[in-house]
């Protein structure tokens, strides 16, 4: 969106207006153009998972969101998989997924994200996902086929946690190394799979006006739970009122990349 012409900055209720009024079903975060920035990855996700989706013969997306990613993965593939299937469990994102994956081929079925996967074992030589809220491995472990790969990037540990602590306050140790990629390793192991790749990077995030912190934390509800303007208002202002004295608001988001894969026997 493009920046306000007029010289004299906007009030903070047309900020948190505009903020609020903005909808957040999808993974396209376009409106932030020029509102707010991340870094991003060095490994590039999206063009990675493509390279992938050409080698697959059946491919499951989990947790799709509005299937912005597998729509450009799948975009820029070599070939598209046999099968393609995407899961998603809010409904809003269920349809919007569906609406856009549909013409590309792909089943978008409707599965809570706790649930186990609707689908038989063994069903998939290839699952990605692209910012799971946790993975199930042993649900991931069990729709793969022998030599079958997970291939995905998790949001890492303290994620955005500046922004987080700024209405939550300091966090415990038990909440700030959630997510941790060995941790995760762990885990996956304990499944059955075999990590053949992880890697981990922390990235710059600018926040330049309230405006983008509201629809940022309406959008990514995990980030501060049952937020609502109403709720954080003290808070909100307290941040419009140093973004305008002091510039854009710095958090750090963690990402890392994670492949891997079942064993042949």
């Amino acid at each position: 969106m493009a920046a306000n012409p007029d010289d004299e900055p906007r009030s903070y209720e047309d900020l948190v207006a505009e903020g609020v009024a903005v909808p957040t079903e999808g993974w396209d975060f376009s409106w932030f153009q020029g509102r707010a920035t991340e870094a991003r990855p060095s490994w590039g996700y999206a063009t990675s998972m493509a390279r992938r989706l050409g080698d697959a013969g059946a491919a499951l997306d989990i947790q799709t969101g509005g299937g912005e990613v597998l729509d450009f993965a799948l975009a820029k593939a070599p070939r598209r998989p046999l099968l393609a299937v995407a899961t998603e469990g809010w409904p809003p994102n269920v349809a919007k997924a569906t609406a856009l994956l549909r013409p590309r081929g792909v089943a978008v079925v409707a599965s809570p994200e706790d649930a186990p996967l609707p689908f038989a074992d063994g069903a998939f030589d290839l699952v990605v996902s692209r910012h799971p809220v946790r993975p199930h491995w042993a649900e991931i472990a069990r729709v793969l086929q022998p030599g079958g790969t997970y291939f995905a990037q998790h949001v890492g540990p303290s994620s955005a946690f500046e922004l987080v602590e700024h209405f939550l306050g300091p966090q415990p140790d038990d909440v700030r190394d959630a997510r941790r990629p060995d941790r995760e390793r762990a885990d996956a192991e304990a499944a059955g799979l075999q990590v053949v790749e992880l890697r981990a990077e922390r990235l710059r995030m600018e926040f330049h006006d309230i405006a983008a912190v509201v629809h940022f934390l309406r959008k990514v509800v995990w980030m501060v739970p049952g937020f609502t303007v109403e709720a954080y208002e003290p808070r909100l202002r307290a941040l419009h009122e140093q973004i305008q004295a002091e510039g854009p608001f710095v958090a750090h988001s963690a990402r890392h990349l994670f492949e891997a894969r079942k064993p042949r026997r």
